[in-house]
């Protein structure tokens, strides 16, 4: 029996921690808020998964591969596919209740997606769904100790080795939990944008943890912004599976624009889409864009989406009667901790599973409904992992951006700029005030003075406006310049949300470092100074910890 330490309750978390329970392991799960409360939670999409007798695992991968741009690990994508039907029908036991049709388990169709194969419960609740059912099912397990309310801080390492956590409790004092591993689970980092479908606890602990511990994080320029987020306060998230229903596109003049677009007009890829409403809203001057929705009917749409048609409500909406505005909003981070095909981090005893991790499954734009199938099949093989021996790692040079070829499995160093420390503000890798051009200055967030804290609502409208649907070199220096500029509070801070910039600083550095270096647009990565994908640049970039003086790294 090994001590297991679960951080996290999202599906990865929660399902990590029955598995680990069921196999006899002592398993600690601490959550940063209530234990209901996570990015699972909110999900309305469903799960994508080769259920059905017009289905195969093969056409799955092949849609997978195709969303993700070049950078999937097919191996990954092999077993998030070919696992993915196992573990929905492990969630039907544990109480999840998907809807049915007259066929049985009834299925929709979401952009990209060449077969109707995504399964929802509660029409547009499946994340809130599959919650509770986890939920429910930890609190059956008496082996599981469930700490609320308790955040991680750090990780600690000994002897290159993780070997536990340092959290902050709710009585705002700081501890040491120790464990045999220590698997994250502890989501994505919406926060660091203004506009987000993710909730207030999405501010990636997790990810910037496991980095300053050491650990490899990968493809951190990805980050994916989900096309329609209703244009109201708070964002809330308008599925996709309301365009797979047959909902349509306008600008402010009525007309369908996504047909110019693409092929698959509405249903084209995530990608796609939210770059084609973005540059809409900047011909509108701003104005969002318009989801007609009113040709499926009341019934079918309070029916089917019963969580949008409350919000609608609440903003004063009648989707029923007319469009409702929408614009895109940060969604998914296809980037984070590097593991492999197990869960394992570049740590010895450390998983990651869920959004916080990097499988390669999602490369650089994640296939609609892929996410929670992602968190169940590597939570699943994770906790099978416990005990097994380590992967040999390879050692990450300082600063460099690493590329990986999956076509010969061969890795290199690659820098096509010079990075710097997210660990050492005062060293920007390149702050000469002439990189920034004097007409893009004025439209920016301009930078604070240098030393000053972090502010979390100037550093999100710096990244939105910087590195958010559209990104260019101009813009990437001036964020990196600003981003150098800012220190963050102090590790030992008994509150919250001072922890939680920490991280969100560490990450913005991080994510705009990425962005730098990849100069062409893949996925959800577009720069409008390289608007090509490159082919030679189908690699992924991989981040870690500098050990040495940040002068020498940059020299590096």
């Amino acid at each position: 029996m090994a001590a297991i330490l679960v951080i996290g309750s999202g599906l990865g978390g929660l399902l990590a921690a029955v598995r680990a329970a069921d196999a006899g392991h002592q398993v600690v799960l601490v959550t940063k808020s209530v234990l209901p409360e996570s990015n699972t939670r909110y999900a309305q999409g469903g799960i994508a998964a080769a259920l059905f007798r017009d289905d195969s695992v093969d056409t799955h991968v092949v849609d997978t591969l195709r969303a993700g741009a070049g950078l999937c690990d097919p191996a990954a994508v092999r077993v998030l596919c070919e696992e993915g039907p196992a573990r929905v029908r492990d969630l039907i036991r544990f109480g999840v209740d998907f809807d049915r049709d007259e066929s049985g388990v009834a299925r929709g169709l979401e952009a990209a997606h060449s077969r109707s194969r995504v399964v929802h419960a509660g029409g547009d609740a499946t994340g809130a769904a599959v919650e509770a059912a986890l939920v429910a099912t930890v609190q059956r397990r008496a082996t599981i100790e469930v700490r609320e309310h308790t955040m991680l801080v750090d990780l600690i390492v000994d002897d290159d080795r993780v070997t536990g956590a340092r959290v902050l409790g709710p009585d705002g004092v700081q501890l040491s939990l120790a464990a045999d591993a220590v698997i994250l689970a502890t989501g994505g980092a919406g926060a660091l944008f203004t506009h987000t479908t993710n909730p207030s606890v999405a501010t990636g602990d997790g990810v910037a943890a496991a980095w300053r511990a050491g650990a490899s994080v990968t493809d951190l320029e990805f980050y994916q912004f989900h096309p329609t987020a209703l244009a109201v306060p708070g964002t809330p998230l308008v599925s996709e599976a309301v365009r797979g229903e047959g909902a349509v596109l306008r600008d402010q003049l009525g007309d369908r624009f996504m047909l110019a677009e693409h092929a698959d007009a509405e249903l084209a890829p995530r990608d796609v889409v939210a770059r084609a409403i973005a540059s809409q809203m900047e011909q509108q001057g701003g104005t969002p864009v318009l989801l007609d929705a009113t040709a499926l009917g009341r019934e079918l749409l309070e029916t089917r989406f019963p969580t949008i048609t409350a919000a609608c409500r609440a903003a004063g909406l009648d989707w029923a009667v007319d469009p409702i505005p929408v614009a895109p909003a940060a969604h998914y981070w296809m980037g984070g901790v590097e593991t492999d095909a197990w869960g394992r981090t570049s740590l010895p005893g450390l998983f990651a599973v869920g959004e916080v991790a990097r499988t390669g499954a999602h490369g650089a734009n994640r296939l609609a409904s892929n996410s929670l199938l992602e968190a169940a099949v590597f939570a699943d093989r994770a906790v099978r992992a416990l005990g097994e021996p380590w992967r040999a790692s390879t050692t990450l040079s300082p600063f460099t951006v690493l590329s990986r070829s999956f076509a010969n499995a061969t890795r290199s160093e690659y820098l096509p700029h010079p990075l710097f420390d997210p660990a050492n503000a005062s060293q920007p890798a390149d702050s000469s005030p002439s990189l920034v051009e004097p007409a893009e200055t004025a439209t920016r967030t301009p930078p604070a003075g240098l030393g000053t804290l972090v502010n979390r609502q100037t550093l999100q409208q710096l990244l939105w406006d910087s590195a958010g649907v559209h990104r260019s070199g101009v813009g990437l220096r001036h964020a990196a310049h600003s981003l150098t500029q800012w220190v963050s509070p102090p590790a030992t801070s008994p509150d919250v949300a001072a922890l939680e910039d920490r991280n969100l600083l560490d990450l913005a550095r991080l994510l705009v470092s990425a962005a730098l270096a990849r100069e062409e647009s893949r996925g959800a990565h577009y720069r409008s100074d390289f608007t090509d994908t490159r082919p030679e640049l189908a690699m992924s970039y991989s981040q870690s910890r500098s050990l040495i003086p940040a002068k020498e790294a940059i020299a590096c």
